[in-house]
């Protein structure tokens, strides 16, 4: 995940930052060709609240073309790598290359000034090729199981899973998490998500994921709480190793959660 902006003063969302925050994140976690709005931490904060939104907006646009490869016949694999191709492809691959990017620096054993420079080099050592691999063909396994479901189960399960991990990256974001590095994206938009914005988004998701398992709907919900709380594993010991969050460490969370869900809504 990049690292644009710089930090500003942390304050409460106006009308105008609304709409910024929208733009941000909607440029953030998509492809869409926006005009960039202003970026500060007011702003910073709603795009960060708002990301499970911009997730399952995503999820939507997979799931359709999911289900409409199904239609066509493909092979249960062909539909899972092309459905993931597309989510990178919408997604510039930046969170897959903050899995790898971060991946790298906490397996790397140095001290924190030395792994925060590893999560900056554009090569990609043998950890972070691993998780970039894994996590993909746990995504493609996930979504090409959830094809075989109705169509309204299919649906909901990938936009569920695609909407779970940017609802990691709104806690990441919340108050009391630091930023690992002084500027950065990591800096602009860490402290700024309410803790009731995040459980807010939590409820939302994991509402809507009862409908995704119709035979057992604890499933769903269960999906979206593992899937946070893995997470928050990952996010707990970037911020002991790293001193805090940055852009690559948001990318990583994103694909965890993302997987995580996928795992844990097929299981069964």
């Amino acid at each position: 995940m990049s690292d644009p902006g710089a930090p500003g003063s942390r304050a409460r969302p106006a009308a105008g930052s609304l709409v910024d925050g929208a733009r941000l994140a909607l440029t953030t976690f998509s492809v869409l060709p926006l005009r960039a709005g202003r970026v500060d931490r007011a702003s910073a904060g709603v795009a960060m609240a708002g990301a499970p939104l911009v997730g399952g907006l995503l999820g939507a646009v997979l799931a359709g073309v999911a289900l409409g490869l199904r239609e066509l016949a493909a092979p249960a694999l062909v539909l899972g790598a092309a459905t993931v191709a597309l989510g990178l492809a919408l997604t510039r691959g930046l969170h897959i290359d903050g899995l790898a990017d971060t991946v790298d620096g906490l397996g790397s054993y140095a001290d924190r000034d030395r792994a925060l420079q590893i999560t900056k080099s554009p090569e990609v050592g043998p950890f972070g090729v691993a998780a970039i691999v894994l996590s993909l063909l746990v995504q493609a396994a996930g979504v090409a199981a959830l094809a075989g479901r109705p169509a309204t189960a299919a649906l909901v399960g990938i936009v569920v899973a695609t909407a779970t991990g940017r609802l990691a990256v709104a806690w990441a974001c919340r108050r009391g998490v630091p930023a690992a590095r002084p500027e950065g994206l990591g800096a602009l938009v860490a402290g700024t998500v309410g803790v009731a914005s995040a459980v807010a988004g939590t409820l939302a998701v994991a509402a809507l994921a009862v409908l995704a398992v119709p035979a057992r709907p604890w499933q769903g919900p269960l999906a979206v709480l593992l899937a946070v709380g893995g997470s928050a594993l990952v996010r707990r010991h970037a911020v002991r190793r790293l001193g805090g969050i940055t852009g690559d460490v948001l990318g990583a969370l994103v694909e965890v959660a993302t997987g995580v869900a996928y795992l844990v809504l097929v299981l069964g």
